[in-house]
């Protein structure tokens, strides 16, 4: 992982972020979304404090990870849904781990208590990577919505923090 910087995505990344979320949803197995939104609609939707880039040493953008609050309602100020995604050329290399533990150690500093996401069930490196990095099934959405033709399930995970709150 010689070269990797995990620092704040910054608006100049606005570009790289999108392409690399576009090859995401093109594959597939990512999310019900099918076109990555414009960059506008991409920051209103997503915390500012927690938007985190992973960069190579030109500083080129090789993977992000946001999160978004779960709800406006004040009880669940402390659960967020998050997205992590890496260029596909640069995939195995360890960076999604990297920022997920960046993510997870910017949450926990700030009070927040469970980092949730909904992933196909079909994408069994998300759902390994996802289990190494402390997250747990809770449950399984069947035929939650139809993606390219097809009905798909969604399995429910989530991260308690071991430091923060209720766990």
């Amino acid at each position: 992982m010689t070269g990797i910087t995990i620092r704040p995505m910054a608006a100049a990344d606005a570009d790289r972020v999108l392409s690399i979320y576009q090859a995401g949803l093109d594959g597939g197995d990512a999310s019900f979304e099918t076109a990555a939104p414009v960059w506008a609609a991409f920051d209103a939707a997503r915390l500012p404090a927690h938007r985190l880039a992973a960069v190579d040493d030109h500083d080129a953008v090789l993977g992000w990870v946001a999160i978004s609050p779960t709800s406006a309602r004040p009880v669940y100020a402390g659960v967020v849904e998050h997205s992590v995604y890496v260029d596909p050329a640069a995939r195995g290399r360890g960076i999604a781990r990297r920022l997920l533990d960046a993510l997870i150690a910017s949450t926990e500093a700030v009070g927040i208590w469970t980092i949730q996401a909904g992933v196909f069930p079909e994408n069994a490196a998300s759902l390994a990577l996802h289990e190494r990095a402390g997250f747990r099934v809770v449950g399984v959405r069947e035929r939650v919505g139809r993606h390219h033709g097809r009905w798909r399930d969604v399995v429910l995970i989530e991260r308690r923090s071991r430091v923060v709150g209720c766990s």
